[in-house]
């Protein structure tokens, strides 16, 4: 991954000349609107750098998924691109306005970022947030110097998504609308917590969460997209080697029989519609007994990929799956007080439903 980003950075050094290349200046007390514009200071990010960036920011882009649905829970206008298109999924709950902004591509992940089309933008900072890479450094500091433009990582964990959002506010200079949402996620996570020591680990349910074309992928324990489940349930998925992709390990239905989970959660694009018509999964308990059931989609997935905070929505509905005796709350409010702090949006009694319909006990018919 370092050489290939590397590699494009230095096949488009000319790009740079596109991109602003003002350098940093000493804070002035002028009240001038252009010298308050070109007034910057130093913002330490989550790597340790010292990143010199506009002391008012009102344009930024996001270097991958992650930045982008983080980012727009706190500054959707704010936003002069994107790392990737909105889902049609999403589009039915976000306003025109920000599904129509440029596609710029991502940093990591697919490795397809514009840098031309990126400086075209024309944005005052570059975000990245998420779990650190070994070359995070490495990484922000050759495209800050390739375009001129500040590029800062923060990191971000389910764990840690407040001081994630209190960090950003800072950035963006928005605190008191960050730690809105900080203390959203802290008292999910908390919430979450308290419940799962009340059921003790010998209570937990035993599950494995599957994915692919043949429900074969399994996300591992121990690893980054894991968090969520291994939090909710014990994860069967004990792998060698976790692989950090959000497209999980491969093994075979001979170890998921081993395995024999109580309940399997499958991803979105997975067999869920199929598998109780396929004789080779009957023998495994959680297919027999229908305890199988698809991770809501809407406007992504809400167990991660990305691994983002989408996944507090699948905290709730795991508690509500997998705990309902224990799970003190309604999920539709819930789920539409979600919808309103990260997508702006007031999501419909219809709308729940829809995400539902293969995501709670039901027949499988």
């Amino acid at each position: 991954m370092k050489r290939k980003i590397l590699s494009w950075i230095l096949a488009t050094a000319l790009i740079g000349s596109l991109a602003s290349c003002t350098q940093p200046s000493e804070l002035s007390t002028s009240s001038s609107p252009s010298q308050s514009e070109n007034q910057s200071v130093v913002f330490t990010d989550s790597a340790g750098r010292q990143v010199e960036v506009p002391k008012t920011i009102t344009r930024i882009v996001p270097s991958g998924p992650m930045a982008q649905m983080v980012a727009f829970a706190l500054a959707p206008d704010l936003f002069v691109g994107l790392s990737s298109s909105w889902t049609p999924e999403a589009e039915e709950f976000l306003a025109p306005e920000y599904t129509q902004l440029p596609v710029l591509g991502q940093l990591y992940s697919s490795g397809d970022l514009n840098l031309e089309e990126l400086a075209a933008a024309n944005p005052q900072i570059i975000l990245d947030i998420g779990e650190p890479k070994d070359t995070i450094q490495e990484d922000m500091d050759a495209l800050t110097n390739q375009l001129g433009i500040p590029t800062v990582h923060i990191s971000a964990t389910t764990q840690t998504m407040g001081e994630t959002y209190r960090t950003l506010g800072k950035l963006l200079g928005r605190e008191e609308q960050a730690e809105i949402l900080a203390s959203y996620c802290e008292e999910v996570y908390s919430n979450a917590q308290t419940m799962m020591e009340t059921i003790g680990e010998e209570n937990k349910v035993s599950l494995l969460y599957c994915l692919g074309d043949q429900g074969i992928n399994v996300i591992a324990k121990g690893s980054y997209h894991s968090e969520v489940i291994d939090l909710m349930a014990n994860n069967l998925a004990v792998v060698e080697n976790p692989v950090s992709k959000g497209t999980g390990n491969e093994v075979d239905l001979e170890q998921i029989l081993l395995w024999n989970p109580q309940v399997i959660l499958f991803a979105p694009d997975s067999i869920y519609d199929t598998v109780a018509q396929d004789p080779a999964w009957q023998n495994v308990t959680a297919i027999a007994q229908g305890n199988y059931y698809q991770v809501p989609f809407g406007p992504y997935n809400w167990m991660g990929f990305p691994p983002s905070v989408n996944r507090y929505l699948g905290i709730l509905w795991l508690s509500e799956l997998l705990y309902p005796q224990q799970a003190q709350f309604d999920l539709y409010e819930e789920t539409a007080r979600y919808f309103q702090l990260f997508y702006h949006c007031d999501l419909t009694q219809e709308q729940f439903e829809q995400l539902m319909a293969k995501s709670l006990p039901q027949s499988h018919s």
